[in-house]
């Protein structure tokens, strides 16, 4: 049997209809009609569906639906729209392909670095969340071992797949100058013993500013604020000595005809200075720079700088026969300045209190506490300044017969001359203030580390070999490129959004089934209007119901 709709005049009627075969042909016979379908509608049919289920013992339609699972959906379709058109899923199956693996490498690469977006986590934490998502075109059951075995893919392979991403990466760049902007942190890592290659080694943490087992990441990035490039160095790696291996890098593989680097204090050395003029494009083009002449090194610089004529906060002399350009900030000059007396004062007062305590223990009258001698108080006192980086100023008398200590005024004035400056080395045309400005943009990708080290969680590291601790880093990597290229989409679009809160807002947009009877529904939640719009401020569609 089944159901017609039946037109007479202007009316039409609903009829149940049987079909039958009598001597080899079809026949038609109205069973019942049912009634006029336009009053059908306003309800009256829900009663006779509901008893026509109950003859066929089956749930009516006032049992309640089954929801059998919702999995979050709207974060990573987003950043599953931002990856393909980057090309960096093709890029990595190019780079891993294999006929030995039986599963795709590059799938469950991306989900390792949609995770460390959304979720970050251990590789185990990684299944779990699997479970809890709905991944666009999602690998299938993953497993531990698949995990470990598509970060040793991309080590054995690394060369492959650093072209690859540099390929797609390369039209974010302007091939005729590029601004490129180098810098290092350092990332704290667990595990005891050591193996082959260990990059873990102890070192100056900069997270904790204390002695840790960590390894050093050095990144590249554009003046747009792009990661282009990174490297995994051993814990203890001088910095200096990783500049010119990352920019030899850095050129080959997107092939610039102009470079101006940029770089933190922590990288200037003569020697490297050398070392980077002598460096050439692939069109033979000279790498241009601007780097930050070291605290340490102010001092060389006092006359030269105290001399200087300011034009509006910036000046320009020679060092060594290259441009030193040189900014002031009178704001930022008064703050330094008073934290120095501030230290000095207290240095002062507990340098006046031990010798207090040794006036009085000579006069037969000790104090309570522990007893002091003269080299013990020579060696606190010494300890104290050389930590505030006050030894041109406050000097202990070496050669007196009692402890005792005085102020050099005159390095005390020194270095007031040198408060609240910024000192740039420069072989670049640009003219003085741009200099400042190009300096002041290496900001950038300090907030690019601690989106690394918050967000996106690269530390600390549990992986032991070293493959593993670098392809580790590839993948928070990737994860960074596409945090970054968010952020500047929500920036064009004058959205004040993060990436993070963007993904956090989006995950509510969730993939449900439900079943209904004997049938099973799919479908997502309708975005509301502020995820339309994030979406939209993105360059990407809405997700399709289904």
């Amino acid at each position: 049997m089944y159901v017609r709709i039946k037109q007479s005049g202007p009316r039409q009627y609903l009829q149940l209809v049987e079909g039958r075969r009598e001597d080899g042909k079809v026949r038609q016979r109205v069973v019942a009609t049912l009634g006029r379908v336009d009053q059908l509608q306003q309800g009256a049919l829900d009663a006779l569906i509901a008893g026509l289920q109950r003859v066929a013992g089956q749930a009516t339609g006032s049992a309640e639906p089954q929801f059998q699972f919702a999995q979050a959906f709207g974060h990573v379709y987003l950043l599953h729209e931002l990856w393909q058109p980057l090309g960096l899923e093709a890029a990595l199956a190019r780079a891993l392909r294999s006929s030995r693996r039986q599963f795709d490498a590059a799938q469950v690469v991306r989900a390792m670095v949609f995770n460390r977006l959304c979720e970050p986590t251990s590789k185990l934490g990684v299944l779990r969340w699997l479970e809890t998502v709905s991944l666009p075109e999602a690998p299938e059951k993953v497993t531990h071992d698949q995990l470990l075995r598509s970060m040793d893919a991309l080590m054995d392979h690394i060369d492959a797949v650093e072209l690859a991403v540099a390929a797609q990466l390369r039209p974010l760049l302007d091939q005729s100058l590029s601004i490129v902007f180098y810098d290092l942190t350092t990332v704290r890592i667990h595990g005891e013993g050591t193996v082959g290659e260990d990059v873990r080694a102890f070192g100056l943490n900069k997270e904790i500013r204390g002695i840790a087992r960590q390894f050093v990441l050095g990144v590249i990035q554009t003046a747009e604020g792009v990661p282009i490039a990174h490297q995994v160095h051993a814990g203890n790696v001088g910095e200096v000595s990783t500049l010119l291996p990352a920019i030899e890098k850095a050129i080959a593989q997107y092939r610039i005809e102009r470079v101006v680097l940029v770089a933190d204090r922590g990288l200037l050395s003569l020697d490297n200075l050398d070392a980077v003029e002598r460096l050439r494009t692939a069109q033979g083009a000279g790498v241009e720079y601007i780097l930050a002449v070291p605290a340490r090194r102010y001092a060389d610089f006092g006359e030269r700088v105290a001399s200087m004529r300011l034009d509006a906060g910036v000046g320009e002399t020679t060092w060594e026969d290259r441009r030193l350009v040189v900014a002031h900030d009178p704001a930022r000059a008064v703050e330094q300045g008073a934290k120095r007396r501030r230290l000095i004062e207290s240095i002062e007062a507990e340098g006046e209190r031990m010798a207090q305590r040794l006036d009085a223990a000579d006069d037969g009258k000790p104090l309570r506490g522990r007893k002091s001698t003269d080299r013990r108080a020579y060696l606190r006192f010494c300890e104290q300044v050389k930590e505030a980086g006050l030894s041109r100023i406050l000097r202990a008398d070496l050669e007196a017969d009692r402890f005792s200590f005085h102020r050099d005024e005159a390095a005390l004035a020194h270095a007031e001359q040198l408060d609240g400056k910024l000192l740039l080395v420069t072989n670049t045309g640009l003219k003085a203030d741009d200099v400042v400005a190009r300096y002041k943009a290496l900001a950038d990708i300090e907030r690019g580390f601690r989106v690394l080290k918050s967000d996106i969680e690269i530390a600390p590291v549990h992986h032991r070999l070293p493959e593993r601790i670098r392809a580790h880093a590839l993948i928070c990597f990737l994860a960074l490129v596409l945090h970054r290229v968010m952020r500047m989409r929500l920036k064009a679009a004058g959205s004040n959004q993060s990436p993070t809160a963007v993904l956090r807002i989006l995950q509510t947009i969730q993939r449900h089934q439900v079943k209904v009877g004997t049938e099973t529904l799919r479908g997502i939640n309708a975005p509301t209007l502020a995820q339309q719009e994030l979406f939209t401020a993105l360059g990407t569609q809405t997700p399709p119901n289904h």
